[in-house]
């Protein structure tokens, strides 16, 4: 089996093919710390999450950098709003990120690299391209001059006449920052300071970076000059990476990504979200309502993840149906793992991750889906399956006491679909209460001779009291013919 994927630089899939066997470097381009993150956050963490869990799963070696850009004009503004500094408004909203990905069961990237910590970076990238002569000064600002590096546009696949064609009633020739550009299309790689901002030295003046050049620094700083997989949203896509490609290729003359990959954007409704609208949707206001962060991961793994994706109220309550019939099969080892005679209840880590429980079908079918450009419906599907008929199996077992299928079996079933179900970053735990700290099986056995006493004594309130007792519980009891009662913990 081979891994392709979708490459927008040369829009067609291809075979993955990393530059050092064995090894993935991968960059995201990740958030702006002036706000909340919202569901278009979340979309893309967890997608290149999932991207990042399943190369691990094939056994690549990954190191994973996603940046913060805390240093621009957004966080500014909100720093002024706040009477605050652009660097507590970064701090904070970077500890907001953590608490919401945490949520979300998104893992960790190997490092964080800021634009504040980079600087040096980014005046070195700045200083050589104005050596090479792809930027100029201009009265404490310097520019990247775009038609000097001939390949502008092949990753939007834009041209610069198209553009100019378009953009004519969109410039401001009175702008103080068109009138120091030497063509409308070039960008700031540095802006001078102004009062009242924040601003570090250079040799061009004190100022502060642009947008663009901060990921191209912290790029080459992190992971060297040429990457294998460098990722973001969509609308990434024109200028931001467009320009990643001309500041970092201009100086190194190597490629700086061999794939790049985009997820598709969400909307609420059919709409674009915005805060004008009202439909403007952050994490957490979405997990206190609450919805289950399970959920959502469901809802975002269900599309193909370079399409768009309609958030919709009817949307994720499919997902959140979808997840409970995911959590049974997770769960089902846990609740009756005890009653088919395994060793213990749950699952010993060193087996969840281990290929020699597993089916080897499973595992080829679920491989051979995600292989297709990343494929996680596909592989979702294959997770259904082995969770439904594990519900089926829990249904038996609750309602006849046995089955007829060998509990080792049974057991393997349940391991293959934990496993796969963490390369896809499900996970499920039984609640901590219904081992250690609920109503233990002697005392429910007692309770249910107690009831059926009441009953043979005609006492049917008393009877239904304790089972109404034990359901408060979660404890379900069921009646089968010849007085026989068995029971189930929810």
């Amino acid at each position: 089996m081979t891994l392709t994927l979708y490459n927008t630089l040369t829009r067609r899939k291809e075979t993955f093919t990393p530059l050092q066997a064995g090894k993935v470097k991968m960059y995201y381009c990740g958030v702006t710390v002036y706000d909340y993150c919202h569901l278009g956050h979340a979309r893309a963490c967890i997608v290149w999450d999932v991207v990042r869990r399943y190369l691990q799963w094939r056994g690549y070696e990954v190191k994973y950098i996603q940046n913060f850009t805390d240093i621009d004009d957004k966080i500014l503004n909100r720093a002024r709003e706040e009477g605050s500094t652009m660097q507590a408004v970064a701090e904070r909203y970077i500890q907001a990120y953590f608490e919401d990905m945490d949520r979300l069961n998104i893992k960790r990237a190997d490092a964080y690299p800021r634009a504040t910590h980079t600087l040096d970076g980014i005046k070195r990238l700045v200083y050589e391209l104005e050596q090479k002569g792809y930027a100029y000064p201009a009265d404490g600002d310097v520019y990247y001059a775009v038609r000097q590096f001939n390949p502008y546009g092949k990753l939007s696949g834009r041209k610069l006449e198209d553009l100019q064609a378009g953009a004519s009633d969109r410039v401001n020739v009175e702008d103080p920052e068109y009138q120091k550009k030497k063509d409308p299309f070039d960008f700031a790689l540095w802006k001078g300071a102004k009062a009242g901002e924040p601003a570090w030295d250079s040799p061009w003046g004190a100022g502060r970076p642009g947008w663009h050049i901060e990921c191209s620094a912290m790029v080459r700083d992190n992971l060297g000059e040429t990457i294998d997989i460098h990722a973001g949203g969509a609308d990434l896509i024109f200028p931001h990476h467009e320009n990643e490609i001309a500041q970092s290729e201009a100086v190194t003359g190597k490629p700086l990504a061999n794939y790049w990959m985009h997820n598709g954007m969400v909307t609420v409704d059919g709409e674009k979200m915005s805060k004008s609208l009202g439909n403007f949707i952050t994490i957490r206001e979405l997990l206190d309502r609450p919805t289950d962060p399970m959920a959502v991961r469901l809802f975002v793994l269900t599309a193909q993840y370079r399409k768009p994706i309609d958030f919709t109220d009817e949307a994720i309550a499919a997902a959140t149906n979808g997840w409970h019939t995911l959590k049974e099969g997770l769960l089902f080892g846990y609740q009756y793992g005890k009653q088919l005679g395994w060793e213990e209840r749950g699952a010993r880590s060193e087996e969840r991750g281990s290929h020699l429980i597993l089916i080897p079908e499973v595992v080829q079918r679920f491989e051979e889906e995600v292989d297709d450009d990343f494929n996680f419906p596909g592989g979702l599907a294959v997770l259904f399956e082995l969770a439904k008929d594990l519900r089926r199996e829990g249904n038996v077992l609750v309602h006849q006491g046995k089955t007829e299928t060998p509990p080792e079996q049974l057991k393997q079933q349940w391991h293959t679909l934990v496993t796969l179900a963490q390369v896809l970053g499900f996970e499920a735990e039984p609640e901590a209460e219904t081992i250690v700290d609920g109503i233990s099986d002697e005392e429910i056995e007692n309770l249910i001779q107690q009831r059926l006493t009441a009953k043979k004594a005609k006492n049917f309130a008393q009877a239904d009291r304790i089972r109404n007792e034990l359901q408060n519980q979660g404890i379900t009891l069921i009646d089968q013919p010849g007085g026989v009662t068995r029971w189930h913990r929810n």
